[in-house]
């Protein structure tokens, strides 16, 4: 027998390995529940745990993987601080007391000359739990009077538009798709980022359940999918709006469910009216046919649900298109039977308040939209932003307008901290570097955004080297601040049970610490496990009624704004998700070559062909990577993934180099899918 074979089975028998459980917080609807193998310490296999039913026994591949993240050789272990120029990467290590007392001493003296509003937090909250954000951090950030953060670079529109229709009425769960007798999926890519709703596709399938796909990538099998409307990005608002006015001319619109339940329906139907579907087709770039097919089939179909995803707000339309696919089952009157109406996110039915967890009332400070953060850090600013705190997130690869984020980054007078798990490409512009815990490594209460549970996760390893929790490294840095009122003093647990009670959301039985750590997770009581929309649960806006027409989204509602192409730069880009990152999480390592995912035509039309380097740019930025030729894609529509870092491609500019900071109108949120690039051969060789 080999030695090392030898060895390994002397540990296994003297070292047994242990099965702990853990719940995965990542930024996917799903909350996956874990079994996690921890042999000497060390996590060595992490897999799915029985129990959960929606979940079903199996994790993605993403997850699978996550040990290369806990004990890679870009995790950080220690404090660091910056000895080279910014971007460089060179750092040496200091102690927590010494990286603390930094940057206690730094926010003094920049309040002390600019106004604590000149310290800026930034962070986003996909991938974390109700103890990681907006807990302990918050507290210090308005104790200390700093900016505050507006997250809008995801679910901005959605949120508002879904707010301002229905209030905060819980979605379809999952298990119920497999009622529909029709399932749209508008804007979501359930394969590559909410993997445990296929089951139910296909459950439904078998049942002789329709599924229509709108998105400009063919993202699920023919199998499955028996209507795919690829839509050119930016004319969902449209392509609603002529579906509303054909149900209405038809007579397939519930007049009877319109009068009783709604208000506005007039209003909408005078802005659907100027879309036929000819109309519609010549803007949306799809077969008017098609659409009709579309609206036939959601007309007849009984239970008939949407599935509305974040991939349609993610432009300048993106609180009307929202609004305006979400009318829908109001204006069909596709409620009252389970599988029939909507779903988008179960956030909503949560009711947590984060002030009772908080407990420093906001201080009214300045808002900042984190989509513009190139703009806030390079243009002026009174008072400027003097301190960056970034944690939770890796914004020089996320954020809109990447060249003018590393502007400001580049600051010789900002004074930036970044607490991370690894070396991102955020970190390496650091003054001070925190090492930060993962999931597997501290206490976390999280609920799923897709589905109904609220889990405990309990760490399973202690911390790889001296990485922290966020509660943990936000009171150490409260108490150097010299805020000594007690609220820094909070315990991990009593921090837990204080977000239990500031949970709203009706439960089976009792939501205690206790009990959370005996079971899988804890389940929604509506009545019923699941809810029924207009059954078990009604619209959350004052009167109960869908506002078809809320004044709340703006003058620009249901107005089509125009395509911001121009004919130098004549192909819309996105970046949807992918099977190898969670945004940026996990890109270090694998995503390590990205491609531009091209239509046949359109790279024919260019000399290109598959496997080709190609420049990606516009006015904002160039992209160099190889070339991708899918017939996946909608023509006039080109792809690079989501959440590449930049050492995925070849010149060390990633797709966000490309997109503009603008704004949707009302919301605020980032319109990443109203970039337009040109494409073209690249040059032999290129400098990084």
């Amino acid at each position: 027998m080999d030695t090392s074979l030898k060895e390994a089975v002397y540990l296994s028998l003297i070292m047994p390995s242990q099965h702990l459980s853990s719940v995965c917080p990542l930024d996917c609807p799903d909350r996956c529940t874990l079994d996690v193998t921890v042999e000497d310490g060390r996590v060595t296999l992490i897999d799915a745990a029985e129990g959960n039913p929606v979940t079903r026994g199996f994790i993605c591949s993403k997850v699978r993987k996550f040990g290369q993240r806990l004990y890679g050789k870009e995790r950080l272990l220690r404090p660091m601080k910056r000895v080279g120029a910014k971007g460089e990467g060179r750092f040496e290590p200091i102690s927590w007391d010494e990286a603390i007392a930094t940057i206690a001493g730094r926010f003094r003296s920049i309040t002390a000359e600019h106004g604590a509003e000149a310290i800026l937090p930034f962070y986003y909250g996909g991938s974390n739990g109700m103890i990681s954000q907006d807990a302990t951090d918050q507290r210090l950030f308005r104790r200390l009077g700093a900016s505050r953060l507006l997250p809008t670079v995801c679910a901005a529109a959605t949120g508002a538009a879904a707010e301002a229709l229905y209030g905060d009425m819980p979605g379809i769960d999952f298990p119920d798709f497999a009622e529909a007798r029709l399932i749209v999926i508008w804007g979501a890519n359930p394969a590559r980022s909410n993997i445990h709703l296929i089951p139910y596709l296909k459950e439904a399938k078998s049942r002789g359940a329709r599924l229509i796909l709108i998105d400009p990538r063919r993202t699920l099998g023919d199998n499955l999918v028996d209507l795919h409307l690829p839509i050119y990005p930016g004319t969902d608002l449209v392509l609603a709006l002529a579906i509303i006015r054909w149900l209405d001319e038809q007579g397939f619109a519930d007049r009877s469910f319109v009068e009783a339940h709604t208000t506005g329906y007039e209003a909408l139907l005078e802005r659907a009216r100027e879309y036929t579907l000819e109309r519609a087709a010549a803007i949306s770039r799809l077969p008017a046919d098609r659409i009709e097919t579309l609206a036939r089939w959601y007309a007849e179909s009984e239970p008939a649900l949407i599935r509305c995803g974040w991939g349609l707000e993610r432009n300048r339309n993106g609180e009307s298109a929202v609004a305006a696919v979400l009318a829908l089952p109001a204006v069909a009157g596709k409620f009252g039977v389970r599988g029939g109406g909507y779903a988008m996110t179960s956030g909503s039915a949560l009711k947590y308040d984060a002030e009772k967890v908080i407990g420093v009332p906001e201080a009214g400070t300045r808002a900042i939209n984190m989509s513009q953060l190139g703009r806030v850090l390079t243009e002026p600013l009174d008072p400027p932003v003097k301190a960056l705190f970034v944690y939770n997130c890796n914004p020089l690869v996320t954020m809109p307008d990447e060249n003018r984020v590393e502007r400001g980054l580049r600051r010789d007078d900002l004074f930036t901290v970044v607490s991370e798990q690894v070396m991102t490409d955020t970190a390496l512009f650091a003054d001070i570097l925190l090492p930060a815990t993962t999931f597997l490594e501290h206490t976390e209460v999280s609920a799923s955004y897709g589905t109904y549970g609220i889990n405990l996760a309990e760490p399973v390893i202690e911390p790889v080297g001296e990485a922290r929790p966020n509660n943990v490294m936000f009171s150490m840095l409260g108490r150097a601040l010299g805020y000594n009122g007690g609220e820094f003093e909070e315990s991990t647990q009593q921090l837990a049970r204080r977000v239990l009670t500031a949970i709203g959301a009706p439960v089976s039985g009792d939501l205690t610490l206790d009990r959370l750590k005996s079971v899988v997770r804890i389940e929604f009581d509506f009545p019923g496990a699941t809810p029924v929309q207009f059954e078990t649960v009604k619209p959350g806006t004052p009167d109960a009624r869908v506002h078809l027409f809320p004044e709340a989204l703006g003058e620009l509602l249901y107005r089509y704004q125009d395509d911001p192409g121009e004919e130098a730069f004549p192909l819309a880009l996105i970046s949807p998700a992918t099977s190898k990152t969670i945004s940026s999480t996990l890109g270090e390592f694998n995503l390590k070559d990205a491609a531009l995912e091209i239509h046949p035509r359109d790279a024919k039309s260019r000399g290109l062909s598959d496997g080709d380097w190609v420049r990606v740019h516009n006015r904002l930025g160039a992209v160099e990577v190889r070339a991708e030729i899918s017939d996946r894609m909608c023509p006039g529509v080109v792809n690079l993934p989501k959440g590449i870092w930049r050492r995925s491609t070849r010149n060390g500019s990633v797709g966000t180099s490309l997109v503009p900071d603008t704004l949707t109108p009302s919301a605020g949120g980032a319109c990443f899918n109203d970039a337009r690039v040109q494409v073209s051969r690249a040059a032999t060789s290129s400098a990084s």
